[in-house]
C-alpha cells in the first residue's frame, strides 16, 4: 500500500556521522543481523571507508513498526556528500520525499550542510533536523539547535538531538520520519514513469540502474525504453535493496529498486534519465536530465611506455563504473602516449587516481590539472580546449574565455581575514556576507575555477585550522586576459607543463616555476638552461649547472697550452653532448605547477 511508503535521504556535510546513522537505522529495524553488522554498511567500496565519505549513491529497503501498531517500508536513499557529486545529490533528492538533516553537535552548520540543505528544499522536501554526536566533550547541542532553529524556523523542542555512534534516540527519528514525511504520491495504472538516480555495472547482469517509480508498475518481461539514450531493453531481473539486492516480481508506484538492464555500459543508462514503456510509455521525461559535464581535466600517463594498452583497459572498465569519466588519447613529447581526462572536480580526480593504482595496480603519473577554455578565433569561429599546448598562437586569438563559479566560504569569525587574503589573491570577487551565527559567517565570492583546482581547498584549512569550510557552483563563463606560458627546458618546450595564467600573473608564475625546476631537474654532464616563455619573449630563466670533471687532474706542471688543449677538447664535448643529449624530467617537476604558492 502506498500511503505506508516512506522515501527519504540523509544529507549532511563530510563526516557529520551519516553513515553512522545508517547502520544504526538498519540494526534497529532489523534489516541487518548484528552478526552481519560492520560499520558503514552502505560505504562498500574500501576508499569510501578510509576517506569516511560517500562516493556512490545507494538504497536500502527497511521495516518500522510505528506507535500505531501499523507497519511502514523505508527507503533510504543515501547520497554522496562531496561538492563533485552534485547533480548525484540533485537526482536522489528528487526520488524522495523528505531528508533528514544531520548536523554535528560539535562543528555546527557547515557549507555542504547549507549546499544540500537547498538543494532539498528546491526539490520540495519535507526537512527533518536531527542534531548528532550529543556523547562528544565537546558537543553544543543547545547552540547548534538555536542556530537550526534561526535557519529552518522549527522549533527547537522538535528538533532531535541523538548519538548514532550510542544510538541514542535514534528510535524517535525513525518515528519522526513516519509522522512528517509524507507518502508517495502515484498510480499504479497509469504508463510507466521511473527515474534512474543511480547505476553501476555488474558484469552477470549488465547495467543495474537504481530507480524510484513514479507512475506505473515494472514486471520482469516488460520491455523498456531510456528517454535520453534512445534505448530499448528488457530486464534481466527486478529487484529492492534489503540491503544487498534481492529479486522481486513486481515494482509499483512509490517504490525504490533496482533493474537490472543487461546494457554492457553506463553511458547507455544514464544518472537522471526516465524509464518508461517502449509501447505506451509517457511522451516526455520527467524534468532535470543533464549529461554529466566534466569541470577539471589533466594528462594520464603510464610511467612505463609499455603499459600504454593496459591503462586503456583500467580506464574503460572505469568508466563502465563512472560515467561521468571522460578521456581521448593524447601525445606529449615529454611523457609519450597517454589520455585526456575529464572529472567533476578535483576529488573525483583523486578517487580515479587511487583507483587506477588499487585496483588496476597502475604506475601512472597525472599532470597539472586545468580547465576547458573558450577560444573565440580571428577566423570567426569559436574552439573548446581542456589543455594549454591546445592554445593557438596569439596573433590567432579575439578573446579567451575562462569558467567562473560561484564560492561559498563557512568560516568562524575570527578567520574572516585569512580567508578574504586567501580569496583576493586567486583573483576572487567580493559578493555577499551573511551571519547564519553570532560567531561564524558566510561569505559569498566568485572565482575563476582555474585558481580554485590548484591548492586552494588546502590553503583554506590550513589558514582557517580546519574550521573554514566550503562549498562552490559552476556560474558562467567570462572573458579573461589570458596568456600562455611555456617552459623550455634545454630550448625544448615542456607541454605537460604549459599553463594558462593571467596576463599580471604571467612573470611571478613563470619565475617561480623555473626556479622549482631548477631545484628538481638532476644536473648533467653539460649546462641545461630552463626558460619560460610568454607573449613572444623569454620572461624569467635559470641554468642547472654542469657536472664537472677536473680534467686538469693529470696535469701537474708543464705546458700551459697542454692544458689549454685538453680544455678546449672538453669544451667541445660538452657542445655536441648539448645538441644531441637528452634531459630526464622526474614526476616530482609536473606536479611543483600545484605549489608554487607554497
Amino acid at each position: 500500500m502506498i500511503e505506508f511508503i516512506r522515501n527519504f535521504c540523509i544529507i549532511a556535510h563530510v563526516d557529520h556521522g551519516k553513515s553512522t546513522l545508517a547502520d544504526r537505522m538498519l540494526q534497529l529495524t532489523g534489516t541487518i543481523a548484528d552478526r552481519d553488522m560492520t560499520e558503514q554498511v552502505l560505504d562498500a567500496m574500501d576508499l569510501e571507508r578510509e576517506k569516511g565519505v560517500t562516493i556512490k549513491a545507494s538504497a536500502v529497503r527497511m521495516h518500522f513498526t510505528a506507535a500505531d501498531g501499523k507497519e511502514y517500508a523505508f527507503n533510504l536513499i543515501d547520497t554522496p556528500g562531496h561538492v563533485d557529486f552534485n547533480y548525484e545529490v540533485s537526482r536522489a533528492l528528487e526520488a524522495c520525499e523528505g531528508a533528514l538533516l544531520v548536523v554535528d553537535a560539535s562543528q555546527g552548520i557547515e557549507a555542504q550542510t547549507l549546499a544540500n540543505l537547498y538543494l532539498a528544499l528546491e526539490a520540495n522536501l519535507t526537512i527533518i533536523p536531527v542534531i548528532n554526536k550529543i556523547d562528544l566533550p565537546s558537543a553544543q547541542p543547545d547552540e547548534v539547535a538555536e542556530d537550526l532553529h534561526n535557519l529552518l524556523g522549527i522549533p527547537k523542542e522538535q528538533i532531535i538531538k541523538i548519538s548514532a555512534k550510542q544510538g541514542t534516540n535514534v528510535e524517535r527519528v525513525l518515528q519522526a520520519i513516519v509522522d512528517f514525511v509524507p507518502p508517495p504520491i502515484g498510480d499504479d495504472d497509469k504508463p510507466l514513469e521511473a527515474l534512474i538516480f543511480d547505476s553501476h555495472y555488474d558484469s552477470y547482469k549488465g547495467v543495474v540502474a537504481y530507480v524510484r517509480v513514479f507512475n506505473g508498475k515494472i514486471t520482469r518481461t516488460d520491455q523498456l525504453y531510456m528517454m535520453s539514450t534512445k534505448i530499448k531493453t528488457s530486464p534481466v531481473e527486478i529487484g529492492i535493496f534489503a540491503p544487498s539486492m534481492l529479486p522481486v516480481e513486481l515494482m509499483r508506484a512509490g517504490d525504490v529498486g533496482y533493474i537490472a538492464t543487461g546494457l554492457k555500459t553506463v553511458s547507455e543508462c544514464r544518472v537522471g534519465d526516465t524509464i518508461t514503456f517502449a509501447r505506451d510509455g509517457v511522451s516526455k521525461p520527467l524534468p532535470g536530465y543533464q549529461h554529466a559535464k566534466p569541470m577539471v581535466f589533466a594528462g594520464v600517463y603510464p610511467t612505463d611506455g609499455e603499459d600504454y594498452a593496459d591503462l586503456r583497459d583500467a580506464l574503460e572498465k572505469l568508466q563502465l563504473n563512472d560515467a561521468s569519466l571522460s578521456f581521448e588519447p593524447e601525445t606529449s613529447e615529454a611523457l609519450n602516449f597517454g589520455f585526456r581526462c575529464g572529472f567533476l572536480g578535483l576529488f573525483h580526480m583523486e578517487i580515479i587516481q587511487e583507483r587506477l593504482e588499487r585496483e588496476y595496480d597502475m604506475d601512472v603519473v597525472f599532470t597539472a590539472p586545468s580547465v576547458e577554455y573558450q577560444v573565440y578565433l580571428v577566423t570567426g569561429e569559436t574552439i573548446t580546449i581542456s589543455s594549454p599546448a591546445e592554445l593557438p598562437d596569439e596573433s590567432k586569438i579575439v578573446k579567451i574565455l575562462e569558467p567562473w563559479m560561484e564560492l561559498i566560504i563557512f568560516t568562524p569569525t575570527e578567520y574572516y581575514g585569512v580567508v578574504m587574503d586567501l580569496v583576493t589573491g586567486k583573483r576572487g570577487v567580493f559578493i555577499s556576507q551573511e551571519y547564519p551565527s553570532p560567531n561564524r559567517v558566510q561569505i559569498t565570492y566568485e572565482i575563476p575555477l582555474s585558481e580554485l583546482i590548484i591548492d586552494f581547498f588546502d590553503q583554506l584549512k590550513s589558514g582557517t585550522r580546519g574550521y573554514a569550510s566550503m562549498d562552490y557552483n559552476f556560474l558562467e563563463y567570462r572573458e579573461g586576459n589570458l596568456v600562455k606560458v611555456e617552459i623550455l627546458v634545454n630550448g625544448e618546450p615542456v607541454d605537460a607543463l604549459t599553463a594558462i595564467v593571467h596576463k599580471e600573473d604571467a612573470y611571478h608564475k613563470g619565475q617561480a616555476l623555473v626556479s622549482r625546476l631548477k631545484n628538481l631537474i638532476p644536473r648533467q654532464l653539460f649546462t641545461i638552461p630552463i626558460q619560460a616563455y610568454s607573449q613572444g619573449r623569454v620572461i624569467s630563466r635559470a641554468n642547472v649547472k654542469a657536472l664537472r670533471k677536473d680534467v686538469l687532474a693529470k696535469c701537474y706542471g708543464g705546458d700551459i697550452t697542454r692544458k689549454k688543449k685538453l680544455l678546449e677538447k672538453q669544451k667541445k664535448g660538452k657542445r655536441r653532448m648539448k645538441m644531441v643529449g637528452n634531459v630526464e624530467i622526474p614526476q616530482e617537476a609536473f606536479m611543483a605547477i600545484l605549489r608554487l604558492d607554497q
